[in-house]
């Protein structure tokens, strides 16, 4: 008997899923922001699971490990780029759940760092972005860098073994073959 392999989900309900997911997560990273602001003191580590993970309050005007200092306008404007490239070109191409969570785990990660890098001190392209968790030996970071990580994380996991791209379709077991529909 043939299979017939599943249709792609409807394009509207991923998309919805997507900008929940960004809505909530970048807004949970500002006020999360906010109360380090209100709450630490800044660059004074705080114990809170222990010397595990501790909270300790930064204004990062780089990359990780303070990589880049002083050329915040360019990671602005590549986290400008990534955003418009995302929702312009990605989003409307996205029917798999899987990678609607690990896109929507990037944007959230871009647009909550990127929105310190607009609106923060010292203005525009050239806000630091607040960072106020603290792991042993790894650099300060904040919910933004979290979703970013896991986002890489589960791109790199459903590359490897998704057995859909994007758009619903079945990834290609071989080059140009196409897999078995299962049944």
């Amino acid at each position: 008997m043939p299979s017939v392999a599943e249709p792609a989900p409807a394009r509207w309900p991923v998309l919805t899923f997507v900008l929940g997911l960004v809505a909530t997560l970048v807004a949970a990273d500002q006020l999360l922001k906010e109360w380090a602001l209100a709450n630490l003191q800044l660059n004074q580590p705080q114990p809170f699971i222990g010397e595990l993970l501790q909270l300790r309050l930064i204004f990062n005007s780089g990359a990780a490990f303070g990589m880049g200092a002083g050329l915040t306008w360019i990671f602005s404007l590549l986290a400008i780029l990534a955003s418009v490239v995302i929702v312009v070109i990605i989003l409307p191409r996205l029917r798999h759940l899987g990678w609607a969570v690990a896109i929507g785990l990037i944007l959230s990660g871009i647009l909550g760092n990127l929105t310190d890098r607009l609106l923060r001190p010292p203005g525009p392209l050239l806000g630091e972005v607040i960072d106020y968790l603290q792991l042993p030996n790894w650099p300060i970071f904040n919910l933004a860098d979290m979703c970013l990580s896991f986002g890489a994380v589960t791109v790199i996991a459903l590359s490897f073994f998704a057995s859909r791209g994007l758009d619903g379709k079945p990834v290609p077991q071989e080059p140009g073959k196409q897999p078995e529909a299962v049944s």
